[in-house]
C-alpha cells in the first residue's frame, strides 16, 4: 500500500510538470502583469547597451513627465494579446534633463558663486543679480548655495534634473505627509 502510494505520487510529480510545460503559451493582457511575470528591460534585446543616452545619462526617450518607454519580456509560457509575441513596452521612471551639468553647476558655485554666475547658469537671473551686487551676500550666500547645489536642493529653473552619470550620486527626496505611517523604533 505504501509502495503503491509512493509510486503514484512519484508518477504524478514527474509527469504533471511535463504536461504543463509543454502546453501552448497563455495569452495575457500585458498592461496588467504582476511583478515576476515580466522583466524590464528585455535582457535579450540588442539595444540594451544603447538604452542609456550618453548625452543625458538617462533612458532614451525620457519625457518631461519623467517616463520612458522600455521594451520588456514576459515570462515563459505567456504572450501578450496586444503585440502577439512575448515582448511589450512599459513606462519606466527616469529623470528628464535639459543639459544642465551637475559638475559645471557645482564648479561655477565654488569659483564664481560670489558673482551669481551659478544662478544665472541655472536660470535664476534675479537671485544671480542680487548675488552679483552684494558679492554673494558677503560670501555667506555663496557658501549656502554651494551646500544647496551639492545636496541637489537647488535644481535648474525649468524643472529638469541635472545631467549626472547614470549610476552617479543622485539624491532621492523622500517626502512624508499626514498619510505616511512611521514604524516606531525600539529606541524611541
Amino acid at each position: 500500500m505504501i509502495k503503491q502510494n509512493f509510486i503514484s505520487i512519484l508518477a504524478i510529480s514527474f509527469y504533471i510538470p511535463r504536461i504543463i510545460c509543454n502546453s501552448a503559451p497563455f495569452e495575457v493582457d500585458c498592461s496588467n502583469l504582476r511583478i515576476g511575470q515580466y522583466i524590464c528591460p528585455d535582457p535579450d534585446h540588442k539595444y540594451l547597451d544603447e538604452m542609456i543616452d550618453p548625452k543625458t545619462q538617462q533612458l532614451r526617450g525620457c519625457t518631461k513627465e519623467n517616463k520612458a518607454k522600455v521594451r520588456c519580456l514576459v515570462a515563459n509560457g505567456l504572450f501578450c494579446s496586444d503585440t502577439h509575441n512575448s515582448t511589450f513596452y512599459k513606462d519606466m521612471p527616469c529623470k528628464w534633463t535639459n543639459g544642465y551639468s551637475f559638475e559645471t553647476t557645482l564648479l561655477l558655485s565654488i569659483f564664481l558663486g560670489m558673482f551669481g554666475i551659478d544662478r544665472f547658469y541655472l536660470g535664476y537671473p534675479a537671485i544671480g543679480l542680487a548675488k552679483f551686487c552684494t558679492l554673494g551676500f558677503m560670501f555667506l550666500g555663496q557658501l549656502v548655495d554651494i551646500i544647496l547645489i551639492a545636496t541637489q536642493v537647488v535644481t535648474p529653473a525649468d524643472g529638469s534634473f541635472y545631467v549626472m552619470p547614470f549610476y552617479g550620486p543622485h539624491v532621492e527626496v523622500i517626502k512624508s505627509d499626514n498619510n505616511t505611517y512611521r514604524l516606531p523604533q525600539d529606541d524611541w
